[in-house]
């Protein structure tokens, strides 16, 4: 930023408006909008000049609630939202719905500042209820495999395996599949079996660097060789209220994925590790009356090729999975701890941009007073 630019406030303000990903504009009284910045732009697919030629009323349907939004903030001078609006037309497409944030500028509260925002927060704790309701179900499913299934399969390996000796060579290489096809499903039933085990785990005060920095470690020293790991860490932040080995199984699991979806031959393959302090994000949680702070962030992000965009919803679902060889648990059991930890999981993806985003509470000592972030 130049000298120029810090002496001058107003162009300060511009350049900040500019950079913020979402569609935010400033109405007049009137409802003629006079100034955008450019994702509102991008958003309504007009110009600034247009834009500033243009009253709100005429870029949305019919009797939009945006407009009532507008009204409210500038007669209750104060802060006005509404969520999931629905502003599809023929020149912003089909299928968009928004956040509305309506703020009243300056003392008079005349010209209001209305933001956009797409992705709104209540889609991603949906989808987290449907992942933790299907690991449930997993949970069930598990318990009556372990049971019915694992017996069973041990006397048919042991018949095998007793046929064998008395087998020509050819008879034998059957009675050796169904020793490996049963070997094969008692690995699987044993996976699932994580699902069933409902005791809450003990949980103290955790550095999720620490956490992290295993993780790599074992990585690079085994199936990330080939991978360069990139680091961008908020060294201020504070513990995360977690079970250690329970995230390190989280992490080391998106971890293994984000290194096979680079590949095995990929010359700049990357896989990067953050950290941050993201304050606003609550949730509800079994158990509790309140919602729960989340404002932790943690995220595995990779350049590979990006997830299916069939899948991308379903991700988190037990058995789904794009590998030729997964069984679609892994991340099926990674949504289950981070929901056991009050937590949320969230996966973006696009070609060279596949980011699994893991939200959790932070560590409060019994005491109340804030923790520190060396524990």
């Amino acid at each position: 930023m130049t000298p120029d630019a810090l002496a001058n406030p107003v162009a300060d303000a511009a350049q900040v408006l500019g950079a913020l990903p979402h569609p935010v504009m400033t109405l007049a009284p009137s409802g003629l909008i006079v100034d955008a910045n450019a994702a509102c732009e991008a958003f309504f697919h007009m110009s600034q000049a247009q834009l500033r030629r243009s009253r709100l009323d005429d870029l949305l349907p019919f009797g939009s609630p945006i407009l009532s939004v507008a009204d409210d903030a500038r007669q209750r001078r104060s802060i006005v939202n509404e969520y999931r609006v629905d502003v599809s037309t023929p020149r912003i497409g089909p299928d968009r719905l928004v956040d509305v944030n309506a703020v009243p500028l300056g003392s008079d509260a005349e010209f209001i500042v209305i933001m956009l925002q797409e992705r709104t927060i209540a889609d991603k704790m949906d989808r987290q209820l449907t992942h933790r309701g299907a690991a449930r179900s997993v949970s069930a499913l598990a318990a009556m495999l372990a049971h019915e299934i694992k017996n069973p399969l041990s006397g048919i390996r042991g018949a095998a395996q007793l046929l064998e000796p008395g087998l020509e060579d050819s008879d034998r290489a059957l009675t050796r599949l169904i020793c490996d096809e049963t070997d094969r499903i008692v690995k699987l039933v044993d996976r699932m079996e994580a699902f069933s085990d409902e005791r809450p785990a003990e949980r103290e005060a955790v550095n999720i660097h620490f956490v992290l920095d295993h993780v790599k470690r074992v990585a690079q020293a085994g199936f990330g060789r080939h991978i360069r790991f990139v680091e961008s860490y908020d060294p201020s932040l504070p513990p995360v209220h977690a079970n250690r080995d329970q995230l390190i199984q989280v992490f080391l699991n998106l971890v293994k994925n984000a290194v096979e979806a680079v590949g095995a031959d990929a010359i700049d393959g990357e896989v990067e590790l953050t950290t941050a302090f993201r304050p606003g994000v609550r949730m509800r949680v079994a158990g509790s009356s309140r919602p729960v702070a989340l404002p932790l962030e943690f995220c595995v992000r990779d350049n590979g090729p990006g997830v299916a965009s069939e899948i991308v919803g379903n991700l988190f679902d037990p058995f789904v999975t794009n590998k030729p060889s997964g069984t679609g648990l892994g991340l099926a059991l990674v949504a289950k701890i981070v929901g056991g930890h009050g937590g949320i999981i969230e996966c973006e993806s696009q070609p060279r941009r596949t980011t699994f985003r893991v939200l959790m509470p932070m560590y409060s000592p019994r005491d109340g007073r804030q923790a520190g972030g060396d524990a």
